[in-house]
């Protein structure tokens, strides 16, 4: 059975930093196809976005990475073996640390802004 990785779109596999415009979205981060191409030898790759599926199936076409992808979602799917998120915290099985990451937390993008 071949793993599934879910990866988000805005802020991951493009250049967003804060910036939402629900009719754009950001050029490619460079390296994401080099990226994409590596994973997808192991692992079934879904797109996760609230953006408009058609809108993001057209951003995959113009950049060339579609054929990399298997399926654009906006649920995170159960049978995902990882998820690939800029807004995303890897709990660790401590509350209280947990806590404190959640306090100091930010995107990365945003250190760059």
């Amino acid at each position: 059975m071949t793993k599934t990785l879910l990866i988000d779109l805005d802020g991951v596999l493009n250049t967003y930093c804060g910036d939402y415009k629900e009719y754009e979205i950001s050029p490619p981060r460079e390296g994401v196809s080099e990226f994409l191409e590596q994973v997808s030898k192991e692992y079934r790759i879904e797109i996760f976005t609230v953006r408009d599926k058609k809108l993001t199936q057209k951003w995959l076409d113009d950049n060339h990475l579609n054929k990399f992808i298997s399926d654009i979602t906006n649920q995170k799917s159960p049978h995902a073996s990882i998820i690939i998120d800029d807004r995303a915290l890897k709990f660790n099985g401590n509350f209280n640390e947990t806590i404190d990451a959640i306090i100091n937390f930010k995107p990365h993008w945003r250190n760059y802004s």
